[in-house]
Order: C-alpha cells, then structure tokens, then sequence
C-alpha cells in the first residue's frame, strides 16, 4: 500500500496535533483495531505475508506510515513471512490515540498487502524476582544481563530481552521459590492459556485476582503467571 497525498497531509496534520493517553478498555472499545491487543503497556498485531519478501515489502510500507506520523514502532520480521509490530508512546510513556491512529494505518497496509493477522499471539515475557532488597541485588541483575540500571525495572535497550522486575516482600519467603515468569497474553486466549497449563500437568495456585493474573505452578511448585490488563 502507497501512502497517498491526501494521507500524507492528513498523517501530517495528526503528528502536529495533541494526542490523548487512553486506557486499554478504552482502547478495546475502539472501532477498527480489531487487529491488535493491548500487553504490557502497549499494543501488539502479528501479520502473517505470502514469503519473507512480501514481509519485507510489508514492514517498508509501516516505516513509511511512521515516518508520516513522525511515530514510530517496534517491528520484527521471522521467518517465513511473520511480521510483528509494537506500538506504544515513548514520550508519555503508555498508550495514546496516536497509537490507535497508526494501528489504523499499518492494518490497512496488511489487509492491502493480503497478510493475514493474528491478533491472539500477541504476548510479553517478564522475569520477576521477588525480594526483601531489590536496591541490593538490581545492580547484580543489571550487570549480568547487560541492562542499565535506572533503578526499578531492568528493561533491555535492544527491547529484545525480557524485562526483570523486582517484588517486595515484606518477609522472606522460605517455602516457594523467589522468581517466577510472568505471561502476559491477549486478554481473549488468558482462560485457554490457563487451562492449557493446568491440563499439561500445573496447579493453579491462586485465582483471587483473575482477570488481572492467575498464579499457577508446575509439578515442582515453580510458579508463573499469565497476566492480562483487565480488572486492574
């Protein structure tokens, strides 16, 4: 899909202009983005091309809408034909309509491309450690993954890795373990995903707090959690 003249100066128009936060239910409620699913502060889509090239071809297409917006997201071409995008504000640092604009713009490069979407594998990973001094050990945490300590989440600078974040504990734990993953899904496969886990042989731990988590385990008793947005 070109970028035509009359959406150059409409995207134009849109970066000059203030753009709003919005929440993930407001987002969700948002007409034209049935292609994306908010985690993790911000929005992901998947596309799946006819070949690598036409992924390729893709992916110039939504740099080129970026620059138009002078917005600009995370995107990551696999193998066979796999394009992933993540969108999310830096300057304010979470979810705005400039966001929902641009995810707008790249659906309809897709659909006019014919790539498929698959909006449900949108998912984020993060390592959780759980800890009576997290100012103690983040150093450690920073200097063994490479990741600069801003003094809370340690977070990638290639964004590539996940991140690691630091629980407060009140008291030690002696009986579980100090880390567990954090699964953070499409808010409309999290009950697949949960029961999935509990048929592959897990437990479920702790429910209290479902739709936002629930807590599960492996045979073993180490923990994860599969996270979604809702009721938080």
């Amino acid at each position: 899909m070109s970028i035509s003249a009359d959406q150059s100066a409409q995207a134009w128009c849109n970066s000059e202009m203030e753009y709003a936060r919005i929440t993930p239910a407001e987002f969700a409620a948002l007409d034209g983005l049935d292609d994306w699913r908010f985690v993790l502060g911000g929005i992901h889509a998947s596309f799946r091309a006819d070949s690598f090239g036409a992924a390729a071809a893709l992916v110039t297409q939504i740099a080129a809408a970026a620059e138009e917006l002078v917005h600009h997201p995370d995107i990551d071409v696999r193998y066979p034909e796999r394009v992933r995008v993540y969108l999310t504000t830096h300057a304010t640092g979470g979810l705005t309509t400039l966001d929902a604009d641009l995810a707008r713009v790249i659906s309809a490069a897709a659909a006019a491309a014919g790539a498929t979407s698959e909006p449900v594998v949108a998912q984020a990973v993060e390592i959780a450690i759980d800890t009576l001094d997290a100012d103690g050990i983040r150093p450690f945490w920073a200097a063994v993954l490479g990741y600069p300590d801003t003094g809370g989440t340690l977070v990638d600078p290639l964004r590539i890795g996940p991140p690691v974040w630091f629980q407060e504990m009140t008291e030690a734990r002696t009986q579980r373990q100090r880390f567990h993953i954090d699964v953070s899904v499409s808010h409309d496969v999290a009950e697949q995903r949960v029961a999935a886990a509990l048929a592959a042989g897990g437990t479920m731990v702790n429910d209290t707090f479902a739709r936002s988590w629930w807590v599960l385990a492996d045979a073993d008793g180490n923990e994860a959690c599969v996270c979604t947005w809702q009721d938080r």
